[in-house]
């Protein structure tokens, strides 16, 4: 059962990296505005990067994130060697940062936390679901 929590708390931390791939809501006055932007990060903007470009390396980074969380989920269900939890954690959590400091929101701050609890559990505490042995 605590797999299968896992595995869904994982899944959905990922996906919900796939609204930076969907388009804009039509803006609605007094509504906040759309957080997840791919064209719009202040980092790469500074170093001259052309929008297009800062598109581009967002979406290869949501695409990381999605399946390196998704492997991880998987492999919370004892599906694959018991290795790929620990390396979809990390590539997951690694690229959901990246794409969170460079795509910054302040709405976004708790994902970086997730990411950072998650890093540390898997790469300093060494922690693994039950069940998936060592």
């Amino acid at each position: 059962m605590a797999g299968i929590l896992v595995a869904g708390l994982l899944l959905g931390h990922g996906l919900i990296h796939g609204s930076y791939l969907m388009p804009e809501p039509a803006a609605k006055p007094g509504a906040p505005a759309w957080p997840f932007q791919l064209d719009r990060s202040w980092l790469l903007r500074r170093i001259g990067l052309p929008r297009e470009s800062s598109r581009l390396l967002g979406t290869g980074l949501v695409v990381v994130v999605i399946a390196g969380f998704a492997l991880a989920a998987i492999a919370s269900l004892g599906v694959g060697p018991a290795w790929l939890w620990s390396i979809g954690v990390a590539l997951g959590a690694v690229a959901s940062v990246a794409v969170l400091v460079l795509y910054f929101h302040p709405w976004l701050v708790l994902g970086i936390g997730i990411d950072l609890v998650l890093l540390w559990s898997v790469m300093v505490a060494g922690w693994i679901p039950d069940g998936l042995g060592r």
